[in-house]
């Protein structure tokens, strides 16, 4: 049996409930939230940015693309909503900061909470189609990735770990760019957990779905790959967490970042 068909089964958001709500109060669990985010080319809703912040606002203003500012718009939007209904304090009142980076000391590691004792931890990601926020109670790495096409699928395959090349080589050949999405995903969401994002080496480091003698997933850390529903064969998505409690997986509203939201106080 390949490793593709003998992958354990994941989080599965057909599997959650049918009708997406926005979140309160943050209940401790790790939680994941889906946003589905217009394609490039499709019609994007208005979007109220008063609660991002000047330097958020520079940044959106910079993509070229105005889908690419949208998209940028819509995710920090939704993080800060987010994550001020966990806490219970307005979206533009969440302030943002930088751990340290584990590899330099210099200050670009992980998007943190101010503070000593954060109470929680988050991480974010963004492509077109798909915004993922992760909530945890240590540290967490999300990432979202569109499935590449096989041309890039060949030039990037060459970086990763060697028994991820061997798991991809072992599959079809048209089931090789939904696998490398998938191993990809899980990699920059490991590394975004621990960090230092695509500053460490690629091949460091077995993320691939079938752990063996030799091959083991990095110690202290959780990995998941996120079925997608209906967008499942055109995007890949995963979560890395310094929990071994398995991910809440749920839909936000595809209104969320542009619908007033009302703030949930404790």
């Amino acid at each position: 049996m390949s490793p593709e068909q003998d992958r354990p089964p994941e989080p599965d958001l057909a599997r959650d409930p049918a009708v997406p709500a926005p979140p309160g109060l943050w209940d401790g669990r790790p939680s994941l939230w889906l946003l589905r985010t217009p394609e490039r080319g499709e019609q994007q809703p208005a979007l109220d940015d008063t609660a991002l912040d000047a330097d958020e606002r520079a940044r959106a203003a910079a993509f070229v693309r105005s889908s690419d500012r949208a998209l940028y718009r819509a995710a920090h939007i939704s993080l800060r909503r987010l994550l001020g209904a966990c806490l219970g304090v307005s979206p533009g009142s969440v302030r943002f900061t930088r751990e340290p980076c584990p590899q330099c000391g210099g200050p670009h590691g992980r998007p943190a909470l101010p503070g000593a004792r954060p109470p929680l931890h988050f991480s974010l990601s963004h492509c077109e189609g798909l915004v993922l926020i992760g909530v945890a109670g240590s540290p967490v790495g999300v990432d979202a990735e569109r499935v590449p096409d096989p041309g890039t699928v060949d030039g990037l395959v060459k970086e990763l770990h060697p028994a991820e090349r061997a798991d991809l080589a072992a599959l079809p050949a048209g089931a090789r760019a939904a696998a490398f999405g998938r191993v990809w995903s899980r990699k920059e969401a490991y590394l975004k957990g621990v960090g230092v994002g695509l500053g460490r080496a690629l091949d460091a480091d077995y993320v691939g779905d079938r752990p063996r003698r030799g091959a083991v997933h990095p110690a202290g850390w959780s990995l998941h790959s996120l079925a997608l529903g209906p967008q499942r064969d055109t995007h890949a998505a995963a979560v890395a967490l310094r929990d071994a409690t398995p991910p809440v997986l749920r839909a936000l509203p595809d209104s969320y970042p542009h619908s007033p939201q009302q703030v949930r106080r404790t």
